[in-house]
């Protein structure tokens, strides 16, 4: 429970650590994990001193154990080991400290330890940190590669000789940590995140020579797991050799089986590629002279063509056919015209030789009555009957007499004269 205080009234350190030490009491006896860090065995001393450290973060605490306890697992429980240890905490108020009593101590085996990272595995895959869509390319010539390695390790010599073999001009950033032990973890992480942070870091290769089990625990370490899957950086695992196969493996954007064949993998060869180039372009350079050889026989083709060889040749050919087509229709345009002249030439003969103005002009006359009706017989006119007569030149009036010989006055323009006319 909460303890008031103020300035005016606080409660005095003794009193403080009798309070948290009632607290901790109050936890009772637990199952802990960890490394043993250091471990003090003084000789006649009945109480062994273990510095117990949670290898994934910097977290450490204090184990007493009394030696008959100790003893039982002294042979096979050394600096470094995983322990699970079944201890009470315990606070030792006149100096402040926690530590933890231990009742029982057990080496995790590695039996234990490969069937937890089993579990482990499964739970990261099954959040898909381990999917292939999520991997990276590695970029085709990094101009800076981070590397994460052990301190004058035998990894860091061979990713960097052969690297440099490969492309002399290729630049390195390292970062030397602890690839063992209980400060791995955390520094391969911050390694790692430094290097992600630097924007001219093509690809980060994180490297470790071959160990046991245990010596390669780190590298399956869930913290660093998460902190590999969430870099933009491709990161290149290169940890042991081909059977090891840390968790690491599963989560970077690519796996090599060595520090050397992460290099190889990483810079491509310099030697090679200047044989690829040469090969490229001596491919193209034949497929240039195939494409240009075989334009050439196509065009020396083309302008053999007759068409080609004498263009006019088709045009005159077409000129002297036009020519006589023109012919042809002018002959038959001139003999449909004079045969159409002649045959206008007789209608007209006809027309005019059978024109009422021809028998006009050979002195006949046309009676016509008042409403311009034809005489044509004796019988339609009527005694003192004006009619107009027409003839070639004109017309004028005449009137019907009575008796077999009438006569009729004729009247034209202002004058009058008789004249004699059948009736």
């Amino acid at each position: 429970m909460a303890v008031n205080t103020t300035p005016e009234s606080p409660i005095p350190v003794g009193e403080v650590s009798r309070l948290i030490g009632g607290w901790i009491d109050r936890l009772g006896a637990v199952w802990v994990e960890g490394q043993i860090t250091q471990l003090s065995r003084r000789p006649g001393a009945g109480v062994v001193f273990l510095t117990l450290r949670d290898p994934s973060y910097d977290i450490s605490v204090s184990v007493t154990a009394y030696r008959q306890v100790f003893d039982t697992v002294a042979n096979v429980v050394s600096e470094g080991a995983r322990v699970v240890v079944l201890a009470k905490p315990e606070w030792y108020a006149p100096r402040g400290q926690l530590s933890l009593r231990a009742a029982e101590i057990r080496p995790v085996g590695v039996g234990e330890l490969l069937a937890r990272l089993e579990m482990l595995k499964k739970a990261l895959a099954a959040e898909g940190l381990f999917a292939p869509e999520r991997k990276k390319p590695l970029p085709f010539l990094p101009q800076l590669i981070g590397l994460v390695c052990g301190r004058a390790s035998a990894a860091e010599r061979d990713v960097l000789e052969n690297a440099r073999h490969r492309w002399p001009a290729v630049r390195f950033e390292v970062r030397n940590v602890p690839v063992q032990g209980v400060h791995a973890v955390p520094q391969v992480v911050q390694a790692v995140k430094e290097l992600d942070e630097i924007d001219d870091v093509d690809v980060i290769i994180v490297a470790r020579g071959g160990g046991s089990v245990e010596d390669l625990l780190p590298f399956s370490d869930e913290q660093l797991v998460r902190a590999v899957a969430s870099c933009r950086t491709p990161v290149v695992s290169a940890i042991g050799h081909e059977p090891d196969n840390p968790l690491l493996d599963h989560v970077a954007d690519l796996r090599a089986s060595t520090p050397t064949d992460a290099a190889k993998k990483v810079v491509p060869d310099v030697g090679e590629e200047y044989e690829r180039v040469r090969m490229l372009r001596d491919r193209a350079r034949r497929c240039v002279e195939a494409f240009v050889d075989r334009e050439e026989r196509g065009l020396a083709h083309a302008l053999a063509r007759p068409s080609i060889e004498d263009p006019h040749r088709m045009i005159d050919e077409r000129a002297d056919h036009v020519a006589s087509l023109l012919d042809r229709g002018r002959r038959c345009l001139g003999h449909h015209l004079d045969r159409a002249e002649s045959e206008l030439t007789h209608t007209h003969a006809r027309v005019v030789a059978l024109s009422p103005a021809a028998t006009l002009k050979r002195g006949y006359a046309v009676l016509q009555k008042a409403d311009g009706h034809v005489v044509r017989d004796p019988d339609e006119v009527t005694a003192d009957e004006a009619l107009r007569a027409r003839v070639a030149d004109g017309e004028f009036s005449v009137r019907v007499e009575a008796g077999a010989e009438a006569r009729t006055q004729v009247s034209q323009g202002d004058g009058r004269s008789d004249a004699a006319s059948d009736a």
